[in-house]
């Protein structure tokens, strides 16, 4: 699986996986591929630092990357004023703080222990918290940097090209596209509907020859229902120059989640047990369906708030939700390939897999092309 951008990276398969996991991470970059760590969890640089400093120390002296998230349009304050989280913080209505407790109430969520932090915050999505990020990750040999939701500014896109680092940026249509090329971006993600996480509506057989098109001739990178080697060269024979896989690094017994309740579930889910939710973030987001993204989608409730209120309203009660395994409430954002993905494997056997079916792809194509030339 060499393409031309694979080969510019020093790869051996244009496997692009991104993860908010180390370890899984490193599995991807030594297992061939080019693992992502995603940033958003990190609320302390320091945190960050050490988990990059593991990166350095078990990826066997291969490259690998890092996944921002920099909105392009955030809740303001007044004029040349840097709001704080408590700023934003206070910027929630009271009528959603209480439809959250009474939706825990509901399901009869426990209370976290006195004293005890919410170990899961959005303040990732705020602009100066992605910025500490990216002031540690200069400072360690990424080869990539990545921003979730549109280009990054101007000036953080200056200072990885002036650190020979590549920049990329997902979109989800065309137009999206032609922004990032305008902005500088090397590398474009095209985020099909499928694809877990933060999506448009454009699936991924659709948006990505679009997207090769309105870019050309910068590398485009497929993302949304990929999680086989059929598929992988699907991605590619559209001109894609490599895959972005996030999903089904989920299942794999090096991912940390942490919770035997939330494995089963995405083991057992089909491709159809997904939504399109504003409950996690604000921003549609496919995730597993479950009684958290009904109740924020019903049209009898509050309705979500704009990123990234909403976050930071949900993230107590993620908490609580992901430590007790309520299951009803318990999700994770993760793509329609959810279906395929049936059994706990290493990192190595999903990429092993992911070649082996690739070349067998090729290798049928390549008969059907055979006798069509002989016919």
């Amino acid at each position: 699986m060499q393409t031309e951008l694979s080969r510019k990276l020093g790869i051996e398969h244009a496997v692009f996986g991104f993860t908010p996991f180390p370890a899984v991470a490193a599995a991807i970059s030594r297992a061939g591929g080019f693992g992502v760590l995603g940033a958003v969890r990190y609320t302390a640089p320091d945190d960050l630092a050490r988990d990059l400093d593991w990166l350095d120390a078990h990826t066997g002296g291969r490259p690998y990357g890092l996944d921002v998230v920099m909105p392009a349009r955030t809740v303001e304050g007044p004029k040349d004023q840097t709001l704080t989280e408590a700023d934003v913080e206070a910027m929630i209505p009271e009528e959603h703080r209480r439809f959250v407790r009474d939706t825990l109430a509901a399901h009869r969520v426990p209370e976290l222990a006195e004293g005890e932090a919410s170990g899961w915050r959005i303040t990732g999505w705020l602009e100066q918290v992605a910025r500490t990020q990216l002031d540690v990750a200069f400072d360690h040999p990424i080869r990539l940097l990545a921003n979730a939701l549109g280009s990054p500014p101007a000036d953080v896109v200056a200072r990885a090209h002036d650190q020979d680092i590549l920049v990329a940026a997902l979109a989800g249509s065309a137009r999206h596209a032609r922004k990032h090329r305008q902005a500088g971006i090397d590398i474009v993600v095209a985020q099909g509907y499928e694809a877990g996480g933060h999506t448009g509506e454009i699936a991924t057989m659709v948006l990505t020859p679009e997207i090769v098109e309105a870019v050309d001739p910068l590398p485009v990178l497929a993302a949304g229902g990929i999680g086989s080697g059929p598929q992988v060269a699907a991605a590619l024979t559209l001109g894609a120059q490599g895959v972005w896989l996030g999903s089904v690094w989920l299942t794999t017994t090096e991912a940390e989640l942490h919770s035997p309740a939330l494995t089963r579930k995405l083991l057992a889910a089909g491709s159809g047990d997904t939504v399109r939710s504003r409950a996690l973030t604000g921003k549609p987001a496919r995730q597993l369906r479950t009684a958290w993204t009904d109740a924020w989608d019903d049209p009898a409730g509050p309705g979500t708030l704009p990123m990234p209120l909403q976050g930071l309203l949900v993230a107590e009660a993620v908490s609580r939700i992901q430590k007790y395994e309520v299951e009803p409430l318990l999700g994770t954002p993760v793509g329609q390939i959810v279906g395929r993905m049936t059994t706990e494997r290493s990192v190595q056997a999903v990429v092993d897999d992911l070649t082996r079916g690739f070349e067998q792809a090729v290798d049928r194509i390549n008969r059907i092309a055979g006798r069509s030339g002989q016919s």
